[in-house]
C-alpha cells in the first residue's frame, strides 16, 4: 500500500479551510488527525486529490466547561481537534461527563489516541466509531460552521450513511456540546472488540437512565455502534423501559429490542448473529452500569455533591 498523489493545503483559519473545501468540492476532505483519511487513501477507499488540513486553527483545540450568568456549570464543549487522549485526561471529565470515558479509554492504541481527534471520530461517519454512541445517549449537539453561518444539530441527526453525514459543501465540525447530566442520570458504554488494543469494536453499545425519587426510571437512551450503517439511536428500547423499575427484568425487554434494531454485517470480525447476540449482553452490561451511577449520582446529590459538581 502506498499514499497516492495528494496535494496538502494548511488552513489558517476557518474561512480559508471553508473557501478551500468550496473550492475543490468533492475532490477534497478535511486533515485533522489523519487516523482515518491516511488509512483510506493507502488502501484505495477514497480518490481525494486534496487534503485541507485545520490543524493550524488553534480555537479547535479546547475542552472547556460552559456557564450560566450564576455560574451554574451548562455543559461541556469539545472543540472538533482535541485529540481522544486530550479529552480522556481533561479534568472536566468529572463526575457528571465520566461516562465519556468508557469510549475514549477502550479506543484504539495509545499512538492513535494521540493523534486521532474528536471531530474526526465523528464527522469520519464511521459506523464503528466509539464516541457517537455514549455522546448521543448524554444528548451531544455539534456545532457546525460555514461562511454562511453557524448551526447547532443533534449528534442522532448528523448521519445518513455509513461516511455520509449533513454536512454541505464548505462547512465543519468545530465543536461538540455536552449537557451537564442531572444528578439522577448515569451513563456507560460497553463495546467488545476481538483483541485489547488498536483492535476496532465488533460491537459497541451506550445507555444512559435518568431515575425518579423512588428509584424507577424515568428516562431512557441506549445507542448502538458498529452494528448498523451508522450509529443509532434506538429510540424503542428506550420508551420500553420509562415508568419501569430499574432491574434486570425491565432490561431484558430493552435489550431484545435493541438486538431487533441492530442491522450487522458478516465480515472477518464476526457474523451478523453474532454480533446482534453481542448487542443483547452489551444493552444488560451498560444498563447495570448506567444504573450504578445513576444512583451513585443521586447519592452524592442527596449528601450536597451536586454543590461540588457546580464549582468545578
Amino acid at each position: 500500500m502506498y499514499i497516492p498523489d495528494v496535494e496538502l493545503h494548511e488552513s489558517e483559519s476557518l474561512e480559508h479551510a471553508a473557501a478551500l473545501l468550496e473550492r475543490f468540492g468533492e475532490a477534497a476532505r478535511v486533515l485533522a488527525g489523519g487516523t482515518d483519511v491516511l488509512v483510506d487513501l493507502k488502501t484505495g477507499r477514497t480518490n481525494t486529490a486534496h487534503l485541507v488540513s485545520i490543524n493550524r486553527i488553534s480555537s479547535l483545540r479546547d475542552v472547556s466547561l460552559e456557564r450560566a450568568a450564576d455560574g451554574a456549570i451548562t455543559g461541556l464543549r469539545i472543540g472538533a481537534l482535541t485529540t481522544i487522549r486530550q479529552l480522556d485526561s481533561s479534568s472536566h471529565l468529572r463526575e457528571r461527563f465520566a461516562p465519556l470515558r468508557d469510549a475514549t479509554r477502550e479506543m484504539a492504541s495509545a499512538q492513535v489516541r494521540n493523534l486521532a481527534t474528536v471531530g474526526g471520530n465523528i464527522a469520519s461517519a464511521v459506523p464503528c466509531a466509539d464516541l457517537p454512541p455514549i455522546l448521543m445517549v448524554m444528548r451531544a449537539s455539534l456545532i457546525l460552521w460555514s461562511q454562511a453561518g453557524q448551526r447547532e444539530v443533534m449528534l442522532e441527526d448528523f448521519f445518513v450513511g455509513p461516511r455520509r453525514t449533513i454536512l454541505r459543501s464548505g462547512e465543519l465540525l468545530v465543536g461538540i456540546r455536552v449537557p451537564t447530566p442531572p444528578a439522577d442520570f448515569g451513563a456507560a458504554y460497553s463495546r467488545f472488540s476481538l483483541r485489547e488494543g488498536n483492535a476496532i469494536a465488533v460491537a459497541g453499545v451506550a445507555a444512559a437512565l435518568r431515575l425518579t425519587h423512588d428509584g424507577d426510571i424515568s428516562n431512557a437512551r441506549i445507542a448502538l455502534g458498529a452494528v448498523a450503517p451508522t450509529p443509532t439511536l434506538v429510540k424503542a428500547a428506550g420508551a420500553a423501559m420509562c415508568g419501569r423499575a430499574a432491574d434486570a427484568e425491565t432490561f431484558e425487554p430493552a435489550a431484545r429490542a435493541a438486538m431487533r434494531a441492530a442491522a450487522p454485517i458478516s465480515d472477518v470480525r464476526g457474523s451478523a448473529e453474532y454480533r446482534r447476540q453481542l448487542v443483547g449482553v452489551l444493552t444488560n452490561r451498560a444498563l447495570r452500569r448506567a444504573l450504578e451511577r445513576a444512583r451513585a449520582s443521586q447519592e452524592r446529590a442527596s449528601s450536597g455533591g451536586s454543590e461540588l459538581g457546580r464549582q468545578l
